[in-house]
């Protein structure tokens, strides 16, 4: 039988954290962080590392890692959520590439901490694998790689069918890209990690704290007030729950299913030997990656969006969306056929109305904030960490003058306008889905109607 929620596999597979005390009062602290998730913890680690005498306090309301930092699909990838093009007119060329660099160079550095602290999180940098099954996701592939190509270190390789399934056999693939700014994971290795480390640097984790409302100079709780100059929002899918925020970000919902470890014979049929990360370029995409185990995880984006801006507690996700992940798992690899799904799971991202992650600090106000990354955020935190640590300390650098600091964008509509927009974007992406597996050999018009109510 499948299990269904329990936060996720990757924390199922672990055993849930010991608990950490919660806020015992009252009390002050240099730096203050909202959220125990990848960006609360990255800027806890670097401001430690840059002022080792900072007394900084983060406040989870569950655990560290329980939100998307634990459910994700444990892809470290280089994107620029929202795109390149985005900048472009408002930054010029020279600030996107050094962003993109930037990017780039944040795997590594994900990488290179990992080592340097002894986290082991199962990270193999394998690259990025993206399939295209069908004329029209061959049209967008192609559009893709030339796009790419015009830019610096991208990296982006161009696979025919034949060389596609040489790496990894997926039926019915007519070809693919891969890039090589790309790590498999496991996230709550690194979640549960990352909070010892920091809390080995003198960070105190307070747990099972419910944060009522951020303002300057303090953060109010169901158990007590924190005083800090300094204040970091790093609640992402979460942020929704707190009143002056509900429609700052809008909470995603993704999905994911785990199979049973496949036997090598299996393996033999479906290849996958360098941990690639695995996509496609449906509308509705897919992610997965081939687990330390020898798993398949699997995900997709399910039922997008809860009325209301509603988040969930568990990671219960819905009967029929673990149906249609399986059957598209098993479309994909017809020799995963028999094999059973041991977990499935439901998370949510941040996703802010214009599909941009930003980061930012008020100097009058003295809060920060960073998130919306609308599902790449396992990279991107860090490089929010590190860019949050050099606002708050007040230093001029290379990665405060990047062009997603300081980003602001219209809040989401009120319900039911919020509601209805994104049923009718995804119900217009998986029409195009399927106008496009007929055969139709470029975009279906019905998708670029979404883009444009979606604003991508």
């Amino acid at each position: 039988m499948t299990t269904n929620g329990r936060v996720s596999f990757w924390w199922e597979q672990l055993g849930r954290p010991s608990p950490r005390p919660p806020l015992p009062g009252p009390c002050e602290a240099d730096v203050c962080i909202v959220g125990a998730g990848f960006t609360g913890l990255w800027t806890a680690y670097y401001l430690k590392k840059v002022s080792p005498d900072a007394r900084v306090v983060v406040l989870e309301q569950r655990f560290a890692g329980f939100g998307a930092s634990g459910r994700n699909g444990g892809w470290c990838v280089n994107s620029i959520t929202g795109g390149r093009e985005r900048y472009l007119a408002t930054h010029g060329r020279t600030a996107v590439v050094a962003f993109q660099q930037a990017m780039n160079d944040t795997v590594n550095e994900v990488i290179a901490v990992a080592a340097a602290e002894g986290i082991e999180a199962d990270i193999v940098k394998g690259g990025e694998f993206t399939v295209a099954r069908t004329p029209a996701q061959v049209a967008r592939m192609r559009a893709f790689h030339a796009s790419e190509s015009l830019w610096p270190q991208t990296g982006v390789e161009l696979l025919g069918p034949d060389e596609a399934n040489d790496r990894i056999a997926i039926s019915g693939a007519l070809g693919a890209t891969w890039q090589p700014h790309c790590a498999r994971l496991h996230p709550a290795k690194l979640a549960r990690g990352l909070a010892a480390v920091v809390e080995s640097l003198g960070v105190t984790i307070h747990e099972d704290t419910t944060v009522t409302a951020i303002g300057p100079g303090a953060v109010h709780t169901d158990r007590g007030i924190v005083r800090a100059p300094a204040i970091v929002r790093a609640t992402e899918g979460f942020t929704a729950n707190l009143p002056a925020e509900h429609r700052t970000w809008l909470p995603m919902n993704s999905s994911m299913i785990v199979t049973e470890p496949l036997p090598a014979a299996v393996w033999a049929q479906i290849g996958w030997e360098g941990a690639q990360t695995l996509g496609d370029y449906a509308h509705v995409y897919m992610y997965a990656q081939r687990t330390a185990d020898d798993r398949i995880a699997f995900g997709g984006r399910g039922v997008p969006y809860r009325y209301g801006s509603r988040v969930d507690t568990d990671g219960v996700t819905q009967h029929r969306t673990i149906e249609a992940l399986t059957g598209l798992l098993r479309s994909f690899f017809p020799a995963a056929a028999g094999a059973a799904v041991d977990h499935a799971w439901a998370g949510v991202l941040g996703v802010p109305r214009d599909w941009t992650a930003t980061v930012g600090f008020d100097h009058a106000t003295g809060v920060g904030w960073a998130g919306g990354y609308v599902g790449t955020g396992v990279a991107t935190t860090n490089l929010a960490g590190r860019t949050l640590t050099d606002l708050v300390l007040g230093r001029d650098s290379d990665l405060t003058a990047l062009p997603w600091v300081g980003r602001r964008v219209r809040r989401w509509e009120p319900e039911p306008l919020r509601w209805l927009g994104v049923q009718t974007i995804y119900a217009a992406y998986r029409a195009a889905d399927r106008q496009e597996r007929g055969g139709r050999p470029t975009t279906a018009p019905v998708a670029k109607v979404a883009d444009l109510i979606s604003g991508h």
